[in-house]
């Protein structure tokens, strides 16, 4: 089979269930959003290596890189098409996800500092790339609203990227941890 299929060299792309639209349609932003944010992961996962210290983050990003492939094939199907959806898509996410994800940040918030301040996205490398999937994800969250504005979403699906936002922000505040990476408090514009 190739890779290249040539349907989309006027500009639009089909959804699941094979409805033309625009490559610029909100549908198309939002699963978009979240194929980038799951490539992220993926890049956090390249960067985590075999490091024991790190193996539980290993297992959360694993399952969310899951559960947003869920995501995306929700977003990619209209609503009047989603009952054809075929497992494991058809279920949707598992209902206890957003209250998964809460109880890992709680899970690796008991080993961080209090925060006192905002701070400022870098640390290692694995931290770094956390904040920037965070970043994308936010983004993810924005066009997924959007697009509930004029089409009906699965239910828990703004809920599960707006906690998964969260998870990525302590989960790189975690990884800068086990790195020994300061964080680098924000500390307003430096005045000379």
């Amino acid at each position: 089979m190739k890779i290249y299929t040539r349907t989309g060299d006027k500009g639009e792309t089909g959804l699941w269930g094979g409805e033309r639209v625009p490559k610029t349609h909100p549908r198309v932003a939002a699963y978009g959003d979240v194929d980038e944010l799951n490539t992220c992961l993926g890049w956090t996962l390249s960067l985590l290596g075999k490091d024991k210290r790190l193996s539980p983050l290993r297992k959360y990003l694993s399952l969310i890189q899951e559960e947003l492939f869920i995501v995306g094939a929700l977003l990619a199907t209209p609503e009047a098409r989603r009952g054809r959806l075929s497992p494991p898509f058809d279920k949707g996410l598992p209902p206890d996800a957003s209250a998964r994800l809460e109880a890992e940040i709680d899970a690796m918030t008991a080993s961080l500092k209090p925060l006192k301040s905002f701070i400022l996205p870098g640390g290692s490398p694995a931290g770094a790339s956390l904040h920037f999937a965070r970043a994308v994800c936010r983004r993810a969250e924005r066009s997924a609203v959007a697009l509930s504005h004029s089409d009906r979403l699965p239910e828990g699906l703004i809920v599960y990227l707006n906690r998964l936002s969260d998870h990525l922000f302590t989960a790189a505040r975690w990884a800068n941890a086990r790195a020994k990476s300061v964080e680098t408090p924000w500390a307003g514009l430096a005045r000379k």
